[in-house]
């Protein structure tokens, strides 16, 4: 990755990435490794190399690129280690699946938008923001009620505020999203 015109990334962009990625590359690992204790370790040891080798970065742009492609790779190396293989039953076959670039891109497009959706219903209200993270947990109306001690018709009315504040939000990566659900 070393070339001419590079730059190595600052310890304040360097918190600022491993804050803004972290739990999402350890969730993108964990679809691989199903092991989210394996995941962080992994996601941990592509961080510590980017700082300790001061890995050059042509175009910070793709820095992202680079951390998902990392993760997938080191999480592809742990499940053909000899360690994995002794203590796992993962068939061939659903490894050369998950060794497929389809199934790579779209588990980074359901992490990214994962993203996206989060920074969205953080700009909601906390209790608005709290019933439509229960409702994204497929909890119904009459469950989000009882565990939070308000009426159906608060839920409902909640659920509006929040889906008439978050459609302009979303509005521009509707195409992103419908991909997900349409897989």
């Amino acid at each position: 990755m070393q070339k001419k015109n590079s730059s190595y990334l600052t310890l304040k962009e360097y918190k600022s990435l491993f804050d803004k990625l972290y739990t999402s590359l350890c969730l993108f690992s964990n679809k691989y490794i199903e092991d989210i204790e394996v995941s962080k370790d992994i996601v941990q040891d592509i961080f510590v190399k980017i700082w300790e080798h001061k890995i050059l970065f042509k175009d910070k742009n793709n820095i992202k690129s680079y951390l998902y492609t990392s993760v997938r790779n080191k999480s592809l190396d742990y499940l053909k280690s000899k360690r994995y293989k002794n203590t796992s039953h993962l068939s061939t076959k659903e490894l050369e699946h998950i060794e497929t670039e389809t199934f790579f891109l779209r588990e980074v497009v359901v992490s990214e938008s994962s993203i996206i959706i989060e920074n969205a219903i953080n700009t909601l209200p906390g209790k608005c923001a709290q019933i439509i993270r229960m409702s994204i947990k497929e909890l119904s109306n009459a469950e989000i009620a009882n565990e939070l001690s308000l009426s159906i018709n608060t839920i409902k009315a909640q659920k509006k505020i929040a889906y008439k504040r978050l459609k302009p939000i979303l509005k521009e990566y509707y195409f992103l999203i419908a991909f997900i659900f349409i897989e």
